[in-house]
């Protein structure tokens, strides 16, 4: 493997500098310069902005060092303007004429209060942007974001759809990986929406949208959501609190403490936050059983499941500065989150005369405690003064739960008197997860500007869960071993990666590899199986722009990415709602495979349309579909389909009215084709053409008083099995702003209380439709301070187990 790691880049290196010796380098310089506020301070690790004059075309971005001096190579000839980050703000610093190398001096960055000429304070940032061919959220611009939390905010983003059971989809896309500041969480479906609930919206300065990530990012999932949490990037002592509250049918509340300080050679920083919420999931359910196509009966059944979440974050961190080359920074994270699930569910059972027959209602009464703590090692060393450096991770996390639950079911006859005694059922669950891993990446850039990323990454899991069931309708627990299990799983990733980037006249391009060797193994002890499987495979990727003009660019993006089954899809253990449902993973899952397209075309960095295709093998589904064993009884699970193809059209367009109305409006249409065999049902090239809308509206008051109208819409989807309705809904916002840094925001979500899906289900023998609502109409009140010194400064991202916590076992949380 390490020869063909190194034939491979050399092949890159080779034909990268073959292209570069075709390229005239007469018509490129080199510029520099240094950056001081008004008070001489030098302006330091901040980013400046070379944009082409008289338009919004960004060149190039680099970074001041240490002492405000910057440096920026391999420029065409002509006019530019430079810019910076200042006080929060995009700043215009100087306008020059390139012709040969020339050196700006120092440059004095001043407020706008100084009204000079050369300082201009061009905008805020825009609720969406996109970068590197990343659409990104900027939350301080959307005052719909306000009080709220992580899984809200996602709710309501453009292109994101969120089912009934949590699972997240990108532009159509499946098994999305979620990340915190590049750091996959450890959960899937529902208890990562209980997770991300637990966030505060306060505490999130953007979410990253990547559907097509290159090869030097670990190869798993079908696109990434990165979720960045603020940090303050000032000198001095400085941070920020929050607090919100929120009322719909049930109380919230989100409050959040942030401190930073950093001097010459230390960075410290901290965040803590709670997150008291009480909210409802009730879902309407009609089950309908055949055989041979003759109806034999039906379950029509309310379930109300009530949950109370107190979820605790906290987060402390350090950067050393030893010299100009070196840096090391720690980081530690603890999270805990306790929630009580009370259920009901109530079952009319109807015969093959669809006659109300029979009822049975059952009663939930758990306790749920996950945590997790995690570190961060780090070190960055800088090697020269073209940007080579080498940056190692070590990261461990564990994660843990321990749920306690109790069933009851009692059978009534229609006179609601019982005729047999209850069913008493309860479940001592019991998870531990272990995550190690390290690695190192390599960035280098040559004299022909030809830049060379690579690295490589190895990674243990252990993931150890123990589920006890109990039979307690005797009186005594009696141990039920047709529900119980002991699971054990253990994986190895090892993967190396080389990238290399370069841009020629109105070209640039990006080509890259990635090697990934997984090894697992799972053992079941209470039948005493076990699996074992090991396999390689290759990720390229390969991105090329293209600037038409000074308006108009074309983009190309290529990737193949590997999307394996999360723990907790692989976890063989049953998790009920009643004796007749209940959702289970499945050790057998294959990982899925997906290739694909992307062309994008951007208009005055504005306006993006983008086109793409994919095709997924083996896709991972989610399914609700009748147990192989016993027709009345209705499994959730995944499993894997054939294929799946997915066509797409996604298009962002920001509009500006009047000076008090702005609009920032995407539109997202693709069509899915699925193709496999479920349950004894076969499709073929199944789906439908679908639309997402979502437009966001601001409107500016006075000064320092504005508000918001976020509208979004859902088309119908056919999703693989599942037939899904339209869904809408409007969100409404007001913020207040004061001259003490602070800010009062009133939001309500909802408006109408029409954020509730609703879908059927269609297999051979078995008809469902169901209907899911939650506590979405909250009116949420939040205030918001920041404190502090003003000096901008940048702190390195950290972490480095990007692939695996996102597929942590979702008991583990």
């Amino acid at each position: 493997m390490t020869r063909l790691i190194l034939w491979l880049t050399l092949l890159l290196v080779t034909a990268c500098q073959t292209q570069s010796f075709g390229q005239n380098s007469s018509d490129k310089v080199t510029f520099s310069g240094k950056l001081i506020s008004e008070n001489n301070d030098k302006i330091t690790f901040s980013e400046v902005f070379l944009y082409q004059n008289e338009t919004t075309i960004l060149i190039k971005t680099e970074l001041t060092n240490e002492n405000g001096e910057f440096v920026f190579t391999g420029v065409p000839k002509g006019n530019y303007i430079v810019k910076t980050n200042w006080k929060d703000e995009i700043v215009t610093v100087t306008s020059i004429t390139l012709q040969s190398e020339t050196n700006l001096g120092t440059l004095t960055v001043k407020t706008q209060s100084q009204q000079l000429q050369e300082v201009v304070v061009e905008r805020k940032k825009s609720f969406i942007e996109r970068s590197e061919g990343k659409m990104i959220l900027n939350l301080d611009s959307n005052i719909g974001s306000a009080g709220s939390s992580a899984f809200e905010v996602l709710e309501k983003a453009p292109s994101v759809n969120i089912d009934d059971n949590d699972n997240i989809s990108l532009r159509g896309k499946n098994n999305v990986l979620v990340q915190i500041d590049g750091k996959l969480t450890p959960m899937t479906g529902t208890n990562l929406g209980n997770y991300l609930r637990g966030i505060p919206s306060n505490a999130v300065e953007k979410i990253e949208f990547i559907t097509n990530p290159s090869s030097k990012y670990d190869a798993s999932g079908t696109a990434i959501i990165n979720i960045k949490m603020k940090k303050d990037k000032r000198k001095g002592t400085n941070g920020s609190v929050s607090v919100a509250y929120g009322q719909g049918v049930y109380p919230k509340s989100n409050n959040g403490l942030t401190l930073n300080h950093r001097n010459k050679k230390v960075a410290l920083f901290g965040n803590y936050s709670f997150a008291y919420r009480e909210g409802f999931n009730k879902l309407l359910l009609v089950r309908q059983f055949y055989e041979n196509n003759n109806f034999i009966g039906a379950y029509d059944q309310d379930n109300f499941l009530k949950m109370d979440f107190r979820n605790h974050i906290g987060r402390i961190g350090m950067d050393y500065f030893a010299n100009d080359k070196h840096t090391f920074g720690i980081s530690v994270n603890k999270v805990s989150n306790r929630f009580n699930p009370n259920g009901e569910n109530a079952t009319d059972v109807y015969d093959e005369n669809n006659v109300l027959s029979s009822r049975f209602r059952t009663s939930n009464r758990s306790k749920d405690h996950w945590q997790n703590h995690s570190v961060n090692l780090n070190h960055k060393v800088v090697l020269d003064t073209l940007g080579t450096e080498i940056v190692t991770d070590f990261d461990y996390a564990n994660y843990g739960n321990i749920t306690k639950q109790n069933f009851t079911t009692r059978y009534l006859d229609l006179n609601n008197n019982e005729f047999q005694n209850p069913y008493l059922l309860y479940g001592d669950v019991k998870g531990d997860l272990d995550i190690f891993s390290l690695k190192s990446d390599f960035v280098t850039t040559f004299k022909n500007k030809l830049k060379l990323e690579s690295g490589y990454k190895t990674s243990y899991v252990k993931a150890d869960n123990n589920l006890a069931f109990f039979d307690r309708s005797s009186g005594i627990d009696v141990f039920d071993p047709t529900k119980s299990n002991h699971f054990i799983y253990k994986e190895n990733i090892n993967a190396l990666y080389v990238n290399s980037s370069k841009t020629f006249g109105k070209w640039s391009a990006q080509l890259g590899l990635r090697i990934e060797n997984t090894n697992i193994t799972g053992e079941q002890l209470v039948d005493n199986t076990s699996f074992k499987n090991s396999y390689t495979q290759l990720f390229p990727s390969l991105f090329v722009s293209y600037n038409l003009n000074d308006k108009n660019s074309l983009e190309f993006n290529y990737s193949r990415r590997i999307a394996r089954p999360s723990y907790d899809q692989l976890n063989p253990f049953k998790f009920y709602l009643d004796p007749t449902t209940y959702k289970e993973g499945n050790p057998f899952l294959n990982p899925e495979t997906t290739h694909s397209l992307e062309i994008t075309h951007v208009l005055n960095q504005k306006i993006y349309t983008t086109l793409n295709f994919s095709r997924t093998n083996n896709n991972i589904a989610e399914v609700i579909a009748p147990s192989d064993t016993d027709a009345q009884v209705t499994i959730q699970t995944n499993k894997n389909l054939d294929t799946f193809d997915l066509y797409g059209l996604f298009v962002v367009m920001p509009l500006e009215f009047t000076q008090w109305w702005s609009s920032t409006n995407s539109i997202n249409c693709y069509y899915g084709a699925y193709s496999g065999t479920i349950a004894n049902t076969t499709i073929k090239n199944q789906g439908n053409f679908n639309y997402n809308m979502n437009s966001v509206n601001n409107f500016k008051i006075t000064k320092s008083f504005t508000s918001e109208l976020t509208a979004n819409y859902r088309a119908r989807e056919i999703y693989a099995f599942m037939d899904v309705n339209p869904i809408w809904f409007i969100n409404v916002g007001f913020q207040k702003k004061f001259k003490n840094n602070s800010s009062l925001k009133l939001v309500v979500n909802d408006v109408f209380y029409t954020n509730r899906t609703t879908a059927d289900t269609e297999f051979t023998n078995y008809k469902e439709g169901f209907k899911v609502s939650r506590d979405t109409r909250v009116a949420i009140l939040s205030y918001t301070y920041n404190f502090g010194t003003s000096n901008n400064q940048a702190r390195r991202r950290t972490g480095g187990a990007d692939d695996l916590k996102q597929r942590a076992n979702s008991s583990n949380g």
